[in-house]
């Protein structure tokens, strides 16, 4: 998928994917990769600094943990984090049905 198409979503994404529960930043990248059907694969260059920008935005707060002996920061929803996350799931449901509304149009339903 082009990385044109995620401007405005990727914020929403991390949310999504953090709101089930903590993981590090590679494991954001993996759950995003796994839940989109690699549809989005993305570099740590386009992730991290989303995770560091909502973490200084306080939706995300952030742990330092050792796991498999190495140390990682393990990011998790804030309080505002989770309301941001269900206002933002709410507004992209009324886009994504508009936007459908908009492209089968009329003759989809004479079809």
């Amino acid at each position: 998928m082009r990385g044109e198409s995620l401007k405005g979503h990727l914020d929403l994404l991390v949310l999504a994917v953090l709101a089930d529960g903590p993981l590090h930043g590679y494991a954001v990248i993996d759950a995003l990769r796994e839940r989109s059907d690699a549809a989005f694969d993305l570099p740590e260059g386009t992730v991290y600094p989303v995770l560091h920008r909502l973490e200084r935005a306080g939706l995300l707060a952030s742990t330092w943990q050792v796991e498999g002996g190495r140390r990682r920061r393990t990011y998790h929803l804030t309080r505002p984090g989770r309301g941001a996350y269900e206002a933002e799931r709410a507004a992209w449901g009324e886009f994504a049905a508009a936007v459908t509304r908009v492209i089968r149009g009329p003759s989809w339903n004479a079809i």
